[in-house]
Parts: structure tokens; C-alpha cells; sequence
């Protein structure tokens, strides 16, 4: 049976208890094993294992039927409990009532009582109240207040509550006869109203709450009370922006700064929330006086304390960046000795004073000029909100020739002069070239720039004079930055083409085109046309990466004319035999190939012509005059046609030069 209630555990499955079953069986195993399948003893076993499930299920149901008896008594003995607690909740409710009518019955006679108890005493009181007010009013009527109450400012109070309701009963005097006193009254009430006044703003001012809760419930009876909480409300404003502001105006400005356009910008948020009150016909006057009152001399002193926080932080972001780069930055003259020199430059190119080597570095920063222009966005921002709106568009543009000092003169002027004096000779060996990348950083930088200019500032100059003047110096420091960025550019250019004669100048032989064996050459082209070609188009990459827009063809445009006009003067250096001809060809083809990178017509034709003037090297002598008048050479200088055919080897043996007289 122990063996039964085991296998007959949940969750329970009938078919997994079976085969579980014939599986422990001897011989019942339906896949074999040590024992051969013996349907007799699965039979028996079955069997047996059925009358052991019987006698189970007899003794759980008996088991079941025994329980089920005792929750039958349990459940009888549980409701007379119940009963017999509900009989005692019974009575207990019945003594509550008995006791809850004796208290009704007793409060009613005490309530009685005490109303018979107050109609006696209130007629009296109210006598007592009336003959008080009366000796406190002979006293104003004598003129001479001899009363303690009066005279001692520790019963301001009391003072008060008297002076209130003599002010109450003198409004209803004829003012004929009370003339006088009326208005001693009212003097003594105006008075005492202005000392509870000047006693609640004394009280904000030492944060002592409940004396200031005191002085308004006094004050709550006054004509007076309005203006008590106008002064609670100013002097909460005034607490607070002075405690937000005064503690960082001279210790933290940026905070300083923060905290200003914070609290101004909420207040005047708030300001226009309260517009949609009843607060008066000229409410928006009154609101903007609030304001004024609060912030006045805040504001006076905020575009000062604006530039010069800009100045210093512009100056911080700059340092930092430099000293990053263990860079002592030059002093970049503007002297008229450097003008004549920048003069020069411009219309010689020639590189004056020594070159410095920059190793590869820029010296422009994208982090550097993000910093700046945000900086420069959030002084926007603050310059909006917080300037008069007629300073706005002076105060923008102060903001605007900072940002100008520092990020187009101090960082991508002073870039651009170090990557000028950078820029090797035209003749130098190998030079690294990386006036480009800080062309392409330059242009980046400078698109940021544009955007700041146009989203930040234009809405606030738009409609004023300083936008003529804002476009004006915008215009400037673009020129200036071009004439520059156009002058390292062309030298640039001469570098390339400086390199690309070194290359020709080390790698090409006069016997590459006048070979001792005609009749075993084996190439295809040069040495020297292969590495020009590749240096060509790492150069055109180069550009691309550099540029953008039109001025990607106008360098590539200038870049493959100068290109052009080299491989032309290469040529003419050299004597062509027939076979030394074929190779030139195919060398301007390969230069040719490397033209269309270019992408730019006027290179391509260029070429065109030049590989057309080298079939003039290759050409039968009695051709000549054919080629010559083809569609490509016609409009060509005959002289330069005639230079070309002089230098073939056979051009006097041939007497190549009657085809030209």
C-alpha cells in the first residue's frame, strides 16, 4: 500500500500511473529489459494492485465520513455560541439607549440654564461695553487722552479695538456738532492703523509669524488691511529674490545670472496668470510698476555683469583648450609692419617668416566652439528677457561682438594664421599638407556660427537699426576669414604641385622616352605617371572631404589646371623616340584616367588636348599636317603645335618643320 499511495501522487496523470506501474512489474516492461515480457504476471500484478486500491478507497471514505461528522458538531456548538453572544449584545445596546436619553435629558437642562444665565449677563456686559466706550469718548471730546491705553504702545491692541468702534459710532454723530471729535478719531484711527502696518512689516522682517498673525487679525477690522497684505506680499518678494540673488552677486555671477532670469521669468509668468483677474482697469500697469519695484536694481547692472561673465568664461573655455594642448598661443601682430607682411602674402604668396610644425594639429576644437555658443545662447536668452526693450537690440549686439572676439578672432583666426604659417614651401620634400583640415573645420565651425546668428540674434535685431550693423560685421569677419582661407588654399595647391614635380623630377628618366631597345619595352607607363596619379587622387579625396558645395569644383578646378599645366611643361623637357612617343600616350592616358576624379569638364578637355599633342609624337611625318587640322588641335596655336613635333628625335632627319612654314 505504501507503494500505491507513493505512486499515487498529483498532479495525477492515469496513464503515466500505469505504465509507472507496469514498469516496476517483473517481466511487465513493455521494451523488455533483464526479463522477458510476462503478460500472466502484468495480469496479477494488476490484479492484486486493484484490490489494494479498493481497500484504499474504503479506508479514505471512512476517513472522509469521520470528519465530515465532526465538522457537523463543531458547526452546532459554534452557532449556540453565536447566540448566546448576540442575546449579550442585546442587552448591552438596550443600557446604551437608557444612558444616552439620561445624558440627552441632562444637557438639555443645562443648555436652559445657560441661556437664562446669558440673557442676564449680556445686557450687562453690553452696558459695561457702552459706559467704557463713552469714558474713552468724553476723553476725545475734552481733547486730552489720559487714558493708559492710548499711551502705551504695548497696548496697541486694545487701543485699537476702542479706537475701531469709536470710529463706528462717529460715522453715525451729526457733523455739525461733533465736528471735532470726528476728527480726532479719525487721526487717532489713521495713526494707530499705520503703526499696526509699520509693526506686521517689522514683524516679516523678523520672520516672527505670530506676532504678524496677531497684528492682522487686529488689522482685519481696518480700512487698512488691503494695503497689509499689498506690503505682506512685496516684502515676501523682495525677501526672497534678495536672499536668491545678493548671496551669489558677487561670488558665483553665472549663478548670479541664472538665478536673475529664473525669478524674473517666473515672476512675470506670474504676472500674466494674474492678468485674468479683476484687478482693476489698469491692472497691467500696476503689475509691471510690481515688477519694476522688485527688480529695478538688478537690472540696471545686468548687461554689465552679462559681458563681463562672458568675457571671462569665453576666455576660461579658450585657455583650458590650449593648455589641453600644451600650446603657448602666438601673438598675432596688427601692426602695420604685420599688415604689409599679410599684403604681401596675399598678392605673392610667398610664405613669410620661418614654418612652424603644428604636427597634425588644427588647433580648432568642435568642444570649443560649442561651449562658446551656448554660452553665448543662454547670454542670448537672459539679454531677451531681462533687457528694457528699448536696450534690447544695443545689449544683443555687445553680446554678439563678444562672441565675434572670441570664437571667430581669438579661435578661428588665430587657427587659421597658424595653419598659413604651417604651410611649407612649394618646393619641400614630403610635406604634410594640413591647411585642408582646417579648412574643413573651419567651414564646419563657421555653419554653427551662421545658425546662432540667424535663430539667437536676428529675432532680436530684426526690427532695428543694429541689424545693418550686426550684417555689416558679420560680412567683415567673413571676408577676412575668406581672403585667408583662399590665400592657404592656393599655397596649398602649390605644395601639391610643388610634390608632384618632386615626384617627376626623381622618378622620370630621359630614357623612359627614348629607350636604347625599341623593341623591348615592357610597360605600360612610368614609374613617375603611376606615383603622380596616386598622389593626384589621394589629393582629389582629400578636397572632396575637405569642401563643400561650389567650392569643392572651383579648388578642384584650379587644383587640376595647375595639374595640367605641369604635366604640359614635364613633357616638353623631353625627346620622344617612336616607342618613347607610345609611352607618353599612354602616360597622359593614365593622367587623363586620373582627370576624370576631378569631376570638373574643363580638366577633362584639358587633358583631351594634351593626349591629342602626343599623337603628334607618334604620328607618320607625312600625317602631320592631317592631325594637326583635326577637331581637337585646329584651334590651337601653331607654335605650340610646332613645339610639340620639335621633339621628336627624327624631327630634323624627317625635316618635320616644313609642314609649319
Amino acid at each position: 500500500m505504501a507503494t500505491t499511495a507513493q505512486l499515487f501522487e498529483e498532479p495525477f496523470d492515469a496513464d503515466e500511473y500505469i505504465e509507472r506501474l507496469a514498469w516496476r512489474t517483473p517481466g511487465g516492461g513493455s521494451k523488455g529489459g533483464a526479463e522477458a515480457f510476462d503478460p500472466k504476471k502484468l495480469l496479477e500484478e494488476f490484479v492484486n494492485h486493484i484490490e489494494e486500491l479498493k481497500l484504499l478507497d474504503e479506508r479514505i471514505q471512512r476517513k472522509v465520513e469521520k470528519l465530515e461528522q465532526q465538522c457537523h458538531r463543531e458547526a452546532k456548538e459554534f452557532a449556540h455560541k453565536v447566540q448566546d453572544l448576540q442575546r449579550s449584545n442585546q442587552v448591552a445596546f438596550q443600557h446604551f439607549q437608557e444612558l444616552d436619553e439620561h445624558i440627552s435629558y441632562v444637557a438639555t437642562k443645562v443648555c436652559h440654564l445657560g441661556d437664562q444665565l446669558e440673557g442676564v449677563n449680556t445686557p450687562r456686559q453690553r452696558a459695561v461695553e457702552a459706559q467704557r466706550l463713552m469714558t474713552y469718548f468724553n476723553e476725545f471730546l475734552d481733547g486730552e487722552l489720559r487714558s493708559d491705553v492710548f499711551n502705551n504702545p504695548d497696548k496697541i491692541k486694545e487701543a485699537a479695538d476702542i479706537i475701531q468702534k469709536l470710529h463706528l459710532i462717529a460715522q453715525e454723530l451729526p457733523f455739525d456738532r461733533f465736528s471735532d471729535v470726528k476728527a480726532k478719531i479719525a487721526s487717532k484711527y489713521h495713526d494707530l492703523e499705520r503703526q499696526l502696518i509699520q509693526e506686521f512689516t517689522a514683524a516679516q522682517r523678523r520672520g516672527e509669524i505670530g506676532r504678524m498673525r496677531e497684528v492682522a487679525a487686529v488689522l482685519l477690522h481696518f480700512k487698512g488691511y488691503a494695503h497689509c497684505v499689498d506690503v505682506y506680499i512685496k516684502q515676501c518678494q523682495e525677501a526672497h529674490v534678495k536672499e536668491r540673488l545678493e548671496e551669489t552677486r558677487h561670488s558665483d555671477v553665472e549663478q548670479y545670472l541664472k538665478n536673475l532670469y529664473d525669478l524674473y521669468s517666473r515672476t512675470t509668468a506670474l504676472a500674466a496668470k494674474l492678468t485674468d483677474f479683476n484687478l482693476g482697469s489698469d491692472k497691467h500697469t500696476f503689475l509691471s510698476k510690481l515688477i519694476k519695484n522688485i527688480f529695478s536694481c538688478y537690472l540696471e547692472s545686468y548687461i554689465d555683469m552679462e559681458r563681463q561673465y562672458l568675457q571671462n568664461r569665453s576666455g576660461l573655455i579658450l585657455q583650458r583648450y590650449y593648455d589641453s594642448k600644451n600650446h603657448q598661443k602666438r601673438a598675432v601682430g596688427t601692426g602695420s609692419i604685420q599688415e604689409l607682411k599679410e599684403r604681401i602674402r596675399q598678392r605673392t604668396n610667398l610664405p613669410l617668416g620661418p614654418s612652424i610644425d603644428t604636427h597634425g594639429e588644427t588647433f580648432l576644437s568642435q568642444e570649443v566652439v560649442v561651449n562658446l555658443l551656448q554660452e553665448t545662447r543662454h547670454a542670448f536668452e537672459r539679454c531677451n528677457k531681462l533687457s528694457d526693450p528699448a536696450d534690447l537690440p544695443k545689449n544683443a549686439f555687445s553680446i554678439f561682438l563678444l562672441l565675434v572676439e572670441y570664437l571667430c578672432v581669438d579661435h578661428i583666426d588665430y587657427a587659421l594664421e597658424i595653419g598659413l604659417s604651417a604651410i611649407p614651401s612649394a618646393d619641400a620634400k614630403n610635406a604634410n599638407l594640413y591647411f585642408l583640415d582646417v579648412v574643413q573645420q573651419a567651414n564646419t565651425i563657421f555653419h554653427l556660427f551662421d545658425k546662432q546668428f540667424n535663430d539667437n540674434l536676428m529675432p532680436l535685431i530684426s526690427s532695428s537699426p543694429k541689424l545693418t550693423e550686426c550684417l555689416h560685421k558679420k560680412k567683415e569677419v567673413i571676408e577676412q576669414m575668406e581672403v585667408k582661407l583662399d590665400t592657404g588654399i592656393d599655397r596649398t595647391l602649390n605644395c601639391m604641385v610643388g610634390q608632384m614635380k618632386h615626384i617627376l623630377v626623381t622618378e622620370q628618366k630621359k630614357t623612359d622616352f627614348k629607350p636604347e631597345d625599341e623593341n623591348n619595352v615592357m610597360i605600360q607607363y612610368t614609374t613617375a605617371c603611376s606615383k603622380v596619379c596616386a598622389y593626384v587622387s589621394k589629393q582629389v579625396e582629400r578636397v572632396r572631404r575637405s569642401m563643400d558645395g561650389k567650392n569643392v569644383d572651383t579648388v578642384l578646378t584650379e587644383l587640376g589646371v595647375r595639374f595640367h599645366r605641369l604635366i604640359h611643361e614635364h613633357l616638353q623637357q623631353f625627346s620622344y623616340s617612336s616607342m618613347g612617343g607610345m609611352l607618353a600616350i599612354c602616360d597622359v592616358a593614365e593622367y587623363r584616367r586620373s582627370a576624370k576624379d576631378f569631376r570638373v569638364p574643363l580638366v577633362l578637355q584639358l587633358f583631351d588636348t594634351l593626349h591629342a599633342l602626343c599623337n603628334l609624337l607618334v604620328v607618320a611625318p607625312d600625317n602631320l599636317k592631317q592631325v594637326c587640322s583635326g577637331e581637337q588641335l585646329t584651334n590651337l596655336d601653331k607654335n605650340l603645335l610646332h613645339a610639340f613635333v620639335q621633339l621628336r628625335v627624327d624631327y630634323r632627319s624627317a625635316r618635320l618643320g616644313r609642314h609649319f612654314s
